[in-house]
């Protein structure tokens, strides 16, 4: 079972959220934060990436910007910029891209349900981005940014989602890029005990987004228990910021490749040996996209190539196996090219769908890359199975789109 229950959140009014709202604190580095916050005191870039209110250059480590964080959290608090809700509730939370709208509850989850596996991983964490964010939560005794996750379509669920979002939402702005964000209170105590109660009754949930700052918060939240001789278990502490969104309202985007060189081969050695384990088509110079699973597109000297993984290649009955990032990661780039640590390697970087095919096409050409693979993408069926098996996907596997808007809504520790 999964628990879940509401909380008194902390968030702008109306008149501020499209001031204080920004993106993720790990979507942009410290000087693109302070492009963005620039002549904008209100803008959250100040608390979850202080270090742009030091001079350029500023470690964002430094023990004076954690202390920052905490300084600006009190500023907005104080000038009421941020306000914390009267009563505990729980909040609807869509997003709007391309004309395709995604309806998440925004819940105070469990510490413990991270702790026991009922909040299901996919990816493996590294300790110090989650220290990092440790610091963060622990200084500002608040999760500040949400974490993403989604859990097994509920026709129950799915009907409290119409009912309330028919209402006039408390927020509704469109972001500097484009994307849409609407927010609804769910105040009413009939329909938060019924919300409670039918997030009991689901088995699991799964991060599709955010394992670092779900560890972060989970891992804070543990350390606070044991700190308390006093623990009861009933604490905000216990309890960690979420975005839970039905499985059928995501879309997992591409995520796809580019390369430095081809490893000491020629073009046409390349393509030779790609023919060891693909059908290799040339496409021409009109930019390719992969249509279906174990299908690959390849861009090299201007010409775009299909590539059909071929019959025992891979291995559909694996839930890792069968992932093109598997396929193309072994044969391709471990094989082929000789990568084969994707988190350290310095040859190859990695381009999120939203940018498009194009954006490879012009890394190549430019001279950058030697050559680009864009992949088809996976299904969240394909996460959740992974999530469910106790394996962990390959490096830099999902992209999900848009990103959760920070800023919006905050959840303190104490209460």
């Amino acid at each position: 079972m999964a628990i879940v229950k509401p909380f008194r959140g902390v968030r702008p009014p109306k008149e501020y959220v499209a001031q204080v709202a920004s993106k993720p604190y790990d979507v942009l580095n410290s000087e693109e934060a302070r492009t963005e916050a620039a002549g904008n005191e209100k803008s959250l870039y100040h608390i979850i990436k202080p270090e742009i209110d030091f001079e350029p250059g500023t470690d964002e480590h430094d023990p004076k910007v954690y202390e920052k964080a905490v300084e600006n959290f009190r500023k907005f608090q104080e000038n009421g910029w941020l306000v914390q809700d009267s009563k505990p509730c729980y909040y609807i939370y869509a997003q709007t891209m391309d004309g395709r709208t995604q309806y998440g509850f925004v819940v105070a989850a469990s510490v413990d349900d991270y702790m026991n596996g009922r909040i299901k991983k996919h990816e493996l964490t590294r300790r110090d981005k989650e220290e990092d964010r440790m610091k963060h939560v622990r200084n500002n005794r608040a999760n500040v940014e949400p974490v993403f996750f989604t859990f097994p379509d509920n026709d129950s669920l799915e009907q409290i989602l119409k009912q309330e979002t028919a209402k006039e939402p408390t927020y509704d702005f469109v972001a500097d890029d484009g994307f849409g964000h609407t927010f609804w209170v769910i105040d009413s105590d009939e329909t938060i005990a019924k919300i409670s109660s039918l997030f009991a009754d689901i088995p699991n949930m799964y991060i599709a987004d955010g394992h670092h700052r779900s560890a972060a918060a989970a891992l804070v939240g543990a350390e606070m228990a044991k700190n308390n001789p006093n623990h009861t278990g009933s604490e905000e502490y216990n309890y960690f910021l979420a975005v839970c969104f039905p499985a059928s309202h995501l879309k997992v985007m591409d995520y796809n490749r580019v390369v430095k060189d081809l490893n000491g081969l020629t073009t046409d050695e390349f393509l030779r040996r790609l023919e060891d384990n693909f059908v290799v088509e040339l496409k021409g110079s009109e930019i390719f996209k992969p249509g279906r699973l174990h299908e690959f597109s390849l861009y090299i000297d201007g010409k775009w190539y299909s590539l059909t993984a071929k019959p025992g290649t891979y291995n559909d009955a694996d839930p890792i196996g069968v992932l093109d990032v598997t396929i193309s990661s072994d044969l391709i780039l471990r094989d082929i090219l000789g990568i084969t640590d994707l988190r350290s390697d310095k040859r190859i970087d990695f381009v999120g769908g939203l940018r498009g095919l194009g954006e490879l096409k012009r890394r190549v050409d430019s001279g950058e890359m030697r050559m680009a693979l864009a992949l088809y993408p996976v299904t969240m069926q394909q996460i959740i199975d992974i999530a469910d098996s106790g394996n962990i996907m390959p490096p830099k596997t999902t992209w999900f789109e848009p990103k959760l808007r920070s800023g919006i809504i905050i959840h303190k520790l104490d209460d």
